[in-house]
């Protein structure tokens, strides 16, 4: 939810030297970042990677950033690269604001109640088709995160961005009727092969089955010989 007290962040101005110098940053455990926007150049900077881990875990929607020391400027987050393996930043993007023109951003869409809704104690399946919405607001006004209660999804429901309420001060920007946010459907059953009985019929010499008393003496022959095949067996392991 959107927070009126902003965290500060203290950065330190760097030069753009290349990969080297960047990764010679990150073994210091500093991370590299840019600010732009709000009329002014873009400013690379380097932060402590703590101090930034602690800044990004207890920020709203606003930064106060201060640059060497200068006066605070209010930003926002607009990007975060992290390690693909470790999870840690190791670049962030920031962007000045102007504290009373809206902005456009995003917000997660957080699904609540799920596993209490009829169509998923019936065996349905809840699926979220939207994770992230795209939002404007007053940068004090934007929200981290929507929640929207689905525990009274039915079977075979389908949920869209209309049926959620976003704090005040904040517009949906995505197509409110077109948003498909949550489905529940029916588990899906692995298809049951059809059991085919097959019959083997005796056949004679000439590859036509046989009939009558033919058949009967050939199957007379079959019962005798697997009879002989059993006592073989046991034979054997006597």
């Amino acid at each position: 939810m959107a927070r009126s007290e902003h965290t500060a962040l203290e950065v330190t101005t760097r030069s753009v030297e290349g990969s080297r110098s960047t990764r010679r940053l990150r073994r210091e455990g500093l991370v590299p970042g840019v600010v732009y926007g709000g009329g002014h150049d873009p400013e690379t900077f380097a932060v402590n990677a703590r101090v930034l881990r602690s800044a990004l875990a207890h920020a709203g929607s606003v930064l106060d950033l201060a640059v060497d020391g200068g006066s605070a400027k209010p930003v926002i987050v607009k990007d975060v690269q992290n390690h693909p393996v470790r999870g840690e930043a190791i670049h962030v993007d920031l962007l000045r604001v102007d504290m009373s023109q809206p902005i456009h951003s995003t917000a997660v869409l957080d699904l609540v109640g799920g596993e209490d809704a009829p169509g998923v104690s019936e065996g349905g399946v809840l699926s979220q088709e939207t994770r992230e919405v795209n939002v404007l607001a007053l940068p004090d006004d934007l929200p981290d995160v929507i929640q929207h209660d689905v525990s009274k999804m039915e079977m075979n429901e389908t949920l869209t961005l209309a049926a959620v309420t976003v704090p005040e001060g904040v517009t949906l920007l995505d197509d409110l009727e077109e948003t498909v946010i949550a489905t529940i459907t029916p588990p899906t059953l692995e298809p049951v092969e059809d059991e085919i009985e097959t019959e083997t019929a005796l056949v004679g010499e000439d590859g036509e089955p046989l009939e009558g008393a033919e058949l009967e003496a050939a199957e007379r022959q079959a019962e005798g010989d697997t009879a002989d095949e059993a006592d073989e067996a046991s034979g054997a392991d006597s």
